[in-house]
């Protein structure tokens, strides 16, 4: 006789997750397990708790392959932005930006510190030291999984300080052991942000050497390329798919997209990664579905002024002379990472002093008429001011040219989701139903079943998650039911704090945290450890 369920969905659509074609079946979630209920002689003799699904799909929960929570989630752990567009699981530690290793809580604390226009700066303990420690953290209550990869800032702060120098063979060694550490301990990789200090200092050979270490794992190289290299169009991209080729690892590329001030097409970005990959190189990518990007302002000025970490550099931003260089490198026209519109182009966030709340979502530009200072001086003294932690949103990806990324065969999908601000992109609340209503139901650039597969087992394979990112049978039950019909992102650029309509159940290995559209508070997630389930 067929056993008792704790869940039970009936009447929908399930899409798998595979790619195929959804079919008709009722799923059950038994100790937090997934059975495919086709007959009614399987069905459970008694169920806990029912979900009517006519009309909806029922399909695995939605994959994350970046999100910028790695301490956030920790202060705000029901995490709804996230969990109520669907994500089930995210992967933080993106962008060469993770939290840990670190040897000492002084360091650790002076990288929040530097960090914290881009991750913010939450009121944590910061009471870790080890990935091991660090991932305990989240086993203590957050709503959704949580999975992580080692950045090489942490390693490269350990073996070398915060300076913009070469690593010598001792510092590769100490490197290359502590990233072996955090591998034992369930990282699923290596991570590099080479537009962020310190690790943006790291030569190519140095991030080969270490993505061999992460590959002997069976673990990727997640990179956030270095846009300021040769020709900043394709050069950056053969650098990431060098290192991987070198290192002999899995090449993900992160926010990949079209920027509108590149000098050529979409279709060059995407020949690159397609010829890696005919020449037999695992290389694969995420992007986000939205024109508007977001990090931190610190981005704006060049890199050298950040070495010797936070203390050194807030002592450059209150040197004039200093500032008298940065004019001289930065003008007053727009630095290179923004779009060709400029300093209006940067809208600002997350202050906390009295004085500058009245320029929370407003733009550099406006902070410059109204106040006459220059861009230097503007930059300059809002990040003394807010000790740092300033946030900008900015155009990124060309509109046009979206389509092509997120419909790519490779492609996954990754919010890049930053949660600071009144007003931050609204890709962190509205990614997965912007694609699934605009894309999929709308624009009809790919079918439902497509999308779902690139949202689901495309990103639990790339981790190597052999449990989750489908629906059959013993698979852990992360599952999503929504209308196809409704579902869709209400997340604006004037309104990016909107929460999707259609997305009316989301479950965590077995337990609900939405149900009807809301949050239940279970804080059912937990930290996945690479190769342990």
């Amino acid at each position: 006789m067929p056993e008792s369920a704790d869940l039970l969905i009936t009447g929908g659509t399930v899409v798998d997750g595979s790619g195929a074609d959804g079919f008709a079946a009722d799923v059950a979630v038994v100790d937090g397990r997934i059975r495919v209920i086709r007959e009614e002689a399987s069905r459970p003799t008694s169920v806990g708790t029912s979900i009517d699904a006519a009309g909806k799909v029922v399909c695995p929960g939605f994959i994350d392959l970046h999100s910028h929570s790695g301490l956030w989630i920790l202060a705000e752990p029901r995490h709804e932005p996230k969990v109520r567009q669907g994500v089930t699981t995210e992967l933080v530690g993106v962008d060469g930006n993770a939290y840990a290793p670190f040897r000492t809580r002084e360091d650790l604390e002076a990288f929040v510190r530097l960090n914290g226009g881009l991750d913010g700066r939450p009121d944590l303990d910061h009471d870790w030291s080890s990935v091991a420690s660090y991932l305990d953290r989240f086993d203590r209550g957050v709503a959704l999984n949580v999975a992580f990869v080692a950045g090489n800032s942490a390693l490269r702060i350990e073996a070398l300080g915060w300076e913009d120098v070469l690593a010598d063979d001792r510092a590769l060694d100490r490197m290359r052991g502590r990233l072996r550490e955090a591998m034992e301990e369930g990282a699923f990789g290596l991570s590099s942000g080479l537009d962020y200090p310190p690790g943006s200092y790291a030569s190519a050979d140095e991030l080969a050497q270490l993505t061999a270490v992460a590959a002997k794992y069976g673990g990727m190289y997640h990179t956030h390329v270095r846009y300021t290299l040769g020709d900043r169009f394709l050069d950056p991209f053969r650098e990431a798919i060098e290192i991987g080729a070198r290192g002999g690892g899995p090449t993900h590329i992160t926010h990949f997209y079209h920027r509108s001030g590149y000098p050529g097409g979409p279709e060059q970005l995407l020949g690159l990664l397609e010829e890696a990959r005919a020449r037999g190189q695992d290389v694969t990518f995420d992007s986000y579905p939205y024109e508007w990007a977001s990090t931190r302002l610190l981005i704006q000025l060049p890199q050298w002024v950040q070495s010797g970490g936070p203390i050194a550099l807030l002592e450059r931003l209150a040197d004039q002379r200093v500032r008298d260089r940065l004019r001289a490198e930065v003008g007053n026209s727009g630095a290179a990472s923004t779009s060709t519109a400029g300093w209006a182009d940067i809208r600002l966030g997350y202050f906390a002093t009295p004085a500058n709340l009245a320029w929370e979502g407003r733009t550099l530009a406006e902070y410059m008429s109204e106040t006459g200072a220059d861009a230097v001086d503007a930059i300059c003294d809002l990040l003394l001011s807010e000790d740092l932690h300033v946030s900008q949103v900015t155009s990124g990806p060309t509109a046009d040219t979206l389509p092509r990324f997120v419909a790519h065969p490779v492609g996954m999908v990754g919010t890049d989701s930053t949660f600071l601000g009144a007003k931050p992109s609204p890709r962190t609340y509205g990614s997965f139903p912007r694609i699934l209503g605009e894309f999929v139901r709308e624009k009809r650039i790919m079918g439902l079943d497509e999308a779902v597969r690139k949202m689901t087992s495309a990103p639990a394979a790339r981790l190597g998650l052999k449990d989750r990112g489908i629906v059959r049978d013993g698979a852990v039950a992360d599952l999503v039911v929504f209308d196809p019909r409704t579902v869709a992102s209400l997340a604006t650029y004037d309104e990016p704090r909107r929460f999707p309509v259609g997305i009316e159940q989301v479950i965590v290995n077995g337990i609900p945290v939405v149900m009807n559209g809301e949050h239940t508070g279970a804080l059912p997630g937990r930290a996945l450890r690479r190769g342990r389930g």
